[in-house]
């Protein structure tokens, strides 16, 4: 195990090098492995220790309940009852988090914060799945999309399912063209949304 969150962590910093096509290839597949869906280990470990280990794994970071610290470190997870590390905020700048590894958010019940900052992977279908999510809709105050060039008009608008949304900033974002109209679907679905954009 902790060999394994050793290489995860090289792996993630080659990522930053730069693209051929056939890299782009290679990175896509193993991305893909990064993201896949161990349902059995869910059902063993729990959703929030295998969506923990799901998100170092691809890079990203995570804040438990009752914690001010960010795990970022796979082979440093916390031990103990699988019970008691709830994750409430993820953080998953530069990370390789795709649509395929998103089973993994479904059974998180006290998820607050989601940042998905230069997320190469992140695309409307990621966005639309997370709305989906029951648990996430109940739980989810403050969203952060920075610089996530696949994503349009249409993720973001999906975003309004989350009922309890208290914030929402978008920045960056190339592929989204209708500002006003972002606006005005949110002030119309969710009146209380504090609502902040930077985009062009």
């Amino acid at each position: 195990m902790m060999l394994f969150g050793k290489i995860s962590q090289q792996l993630c910093g080659l990522k930053k090098l730069p693209w051929s096509r056939d890299s782009r290839y290679f990175w896509g597949w193993l991305n893909a492995v990064f993201n896949k869906v161990d349902h059995d280990r869910i059902r063993d470990v729990g959703p929030d220790r295998a969506a923990s280990e799901w998100l170092l794994r691809c890079g990203a970071m995570v804040r438990y309940h009752g914690q001010q610290r960010w795990q970022k470190d796979y082979n440093h997870l916390p031990t103990g009852p699988l019970d008691k590390y709830k994750i409430q905020a993820i953080d998953a700048t530069d990370s390789c988090i795709m649509s395929i590894g998103f089973d993994h958010m479904e059974g998180l019940q006290y998820v607050e914060k989601i940042r998905l900052c230069k997320c190469h992977y992140i695309e409307d279908g990621c966005l639309e799945r997370l709305s989906q999510l029951e648990n996430l809709q109940k739980s989810m105050l403050e969203m952060e999309i920075i610089s996530c060039g696949n994503v349009t008009d249409k993720g973001i608008i999906a975003l309004h399912h989350f009922r309890n949304l208290k914030y929402l900033f978008l920045s960056d974002l190339p592929r989204v063209k209708e500002k006003e109209k972002i606006v005005q679907a949110f002030k119309t679905s969710l009146p209380s949304l504090e609502l902040k954009l930077d985009l062009k």
